[in-house]
């Protein structure tokens, strides 16, 4: 396929950016997304030119670093889906495709597509583990659990907080992550003797962060790639205002 990208480009984050418009003649539709990007670059440096900045790791829909805005939807067209198992079989020959980082001021831009999501770390350290003893693997089997408990925390620890909520957030809420992370520990037995300071903790260093409030759009939970449902965000308001009040 031929294809046009139009990249966003920035040396840093105290310089301004802009779209720069490259040309790509032979994409395979089997190319995963960051295959082309790659293939782009490999271009690019055989020019001597900048080849693009960008975060993977995996490759595998797994870690959450893949973080694009494709085409105005974070992570591409494909729902549920992380850029990295994205497929260029999803576009046509001919099409042009626009490429840039999360817009949040949470989110600083390190370069061209990269973006520092410290933001999320800091959030986690604040409050999102568990510190008591909870004894050896072998305990686990003296603590049961039931399964729609084990389902329920199951579903959230699959957040891998990609940011792709805040990117599609027109307030850049990070809600939808530290519910998933607050409910997930909220739900299971090991997580109580911490369950009141850890979201109060929590929802003060998304807070801090600069990320905004939740609107109640939808937006976050539809181009979520594992698919954490909005109900933890209730869960979430709910576990607040018992630690509060």
């Amino acid at each position: 396929m031929k294809l046009t990208l139009k990249i966003w480009r920035q040396p840093d984050a105290q310089t301004t950016g802009k779209f720069v418009t490259y040309q790509l003649d032979d994409v395979s539709p089997d190319m995963s997304f960051l295959e082309t990007i790659d293939l782009l670059n490999q271009n690019l440096i055989l020019a001597d030119g900048e080849p693009i900045a960008f975060d993977h790791d995996c490759r595998e829909g797994i870690c959450g670093s893949c973080a694009m805005y494709i085409n105005g939807r974070p992570h591409g067209a494909d729902k549920h889906n992380t850029t990295c198992q994205l497929y260029m079989r999803s576009y046509r020959d001919g099409d042009t495709i626009t490429i840039e980082p999360w817009r949040a001021n949470a989110f600083p831009v390190i370069k061209d597509l990269m973006i520092d999501r410290s933001a999320f770390d800091r959030i986690i350290q604040s409050g999102g583990y568990i510190s008591v003893n909870t004894g050896n693997a072998i305990d686990a089997n003296t603590t049961p659990i039931g399964k729609d408990i084990a389902d329920a925390a199951f579903a959230d620890a699959m957040c891998i907080a990609c940011g792709a909520c805040v990117a599609a957030c027109k307030n850049s809420s990070a809600m939808l992550f530290v519910a998933a992370k607050v409910s997930h520990l909220a739900n299971l037995p090991q997580g109580q003797p911490e369950r009141q300071r850890r979201v109060v903790n929590m929802v003060a260093q998304m807070d801090a962060e600069g990320f905004g409030s939740c609107s109640n759009t939808g937006s976050c939970a539809a181009v979520c790639p594992k698919e954490i449902s909005l109900t933890t965000i209730t869960q979430l308001n709910r576990e607040y205002r018992q630690a509060r009040f």
